[in-house]
């Protein structure tokens, strides 16, 4: 049986997404129907308005959820009707030759709902990042659903959903692709949502020196505010110097590029030390290059690293980072700057652009 939700959809490029009636179906082979309970405004949503990850408009936006699982289809056995989920966008297929090879957060063939959600009148909708949660209720693979054994307050419900995706990407580009040791020194390249988390997850994995850079001195401030040890305005000082000042003349041990673009990833080359770590989790427009003197990459040693959704496999990770915060060791509260409905979304996005808030969160 087809159910009737409200939701919000991006109807064509560049126009305000619009809350409007879709149809969700119940749940398939393998598939979930989740009630959302919270969903983050994330740049990527905006980016699906934009036309940057495609053209197959309609868009069911949202993706940065927790729910509460309604119904599961044939052959689920991961997640039961009542489980509270962190929704995820990386539903591993097990076969793959990531997969196959034990690379699973690595995997080229993550799973989606085999059904699609429709409008009214039948037409199609395609779900940011297979998700599609800015919606009373979405269908998602079953795979695409962690299941949260914390016992967890409605007030923090929008925090732990931060974790489906920006939070996650920069905590994991520390953690997990830059390998992180205690001890080590870290600078953050940009201190938006993905920098920040970064910061915090340079804090959480016992880095002695943090340094936040940025032009802007509020984001440095909030920086601060989340474990950066020192600060940075790069309008003002040379970043590469002022990094290498405050890591003894060597440079950090690992550097993130949580922009994207070219001035951002040189500076990060030259601000680690030798045999340092770069890497990206900022994400480059298409096009972004910058000519790598190969004498150097060779001379500096060390690696040079992009973070696909922080290297995180959500089964292993979302449960640890829920306890970490519930231990009061990640501070995910302070990630959800306002509490917001539905109809307030595209306000959020213009909001978001100003760089006052690391996440608006949609509470259904």
């Amino acid at each position: 049986m087809t159910q009737q939700v409200k939701a919000l959809v991006a109807m064509a490029k560049n126009e305000p997404a619009v809350v409007t009636t879709i149809n969700v179906p119940d749940p398939g082979k393998g598939e979930a129907l989740v009630k959302v309970l919270t969903c983050g405004v994330c740049q990527t949503d905006h980016h699906y308005i934009e036309g940057g990850v495609g053209d197959n408009f309609p868009y069911l936006l949202g993706h940065e959820s927790t729910g509460m699982v309604e119904a599961v289809g044939e052959d689920v056995t991961n997640v039961a009707p009542g489980d509270l989920v962190i929704l995820n966008w990386r539903a591993v297929c097990g076969e793959c030759r990531a997969c196959k090879r034990g690379d699973l957060k690595y995997c080229f063939n993550t799973h989606n709902a085999s059904q699609k959600m429709t409008l009214e009148d039948g037409t199609e909708l395609e779900a940011a990042l297979g998700i599609g949660s800015f919606a009373e209720k979405t269908l998602v693979a079953a795979g695409q659903c962690t299941k949260i054994e914390a016992e967890l307050s409605e007030d923090q419900y929008a925090a732990v959903g931060l974790l489906g995706c920006g939070v996650t990407a920069g905590l994991g580009a520390v953690l997990n692709t830059g390998e992180l040791k205690r001890g080590e020194s870290v600078a953050v390249i940009g201190c938006g949502g993905v920098g920040v988390a970064a910061i915090a997850g340079a804090k959480l994995g016992g880095a002695t020196t943090i340094i936040a850079v940025d032009i802007d001195n509020d984001k440095l401030s909030r920086a601060k505010e989340l474990g950066a040890t020192h600060t940075v305005n790069s309008k003002d000082q040379d970043p590469i110097e002022a990094i290498r000042e405050l890591t003894g003349g060597f440079g950090a041990d690992l550097v993130i590029d949580a922009v994207g673009i070219k001035d951002t990833f040189q500076q990060a080359f030259y601000a680690r030390d030798l045999a340092g770590r770069v890497v990206l989790v900022g994400v480059p427009a298409p096009g972004t290059s910058w000519d790598i003197p190969l004498d150097e990459v060779f001379g500096r040693g060390g690696s040079i690293k992009s973070a696909w959704y922080g290297d995180t496999l959500p089964s292993r990770d979302f449960p640890m980072f829920v306890d970490q915060y519930k231990l009061g060791r990640l501070p995910l509260d302070a990630f959800v700057t306002e509490r917001i409905k539905l109809e307030d979304v595209n306000e959020a996005f213009e909001t978001m652009k100003t760089g006052k808030v690391l996440r608006s969160v949609v509470e259904l």
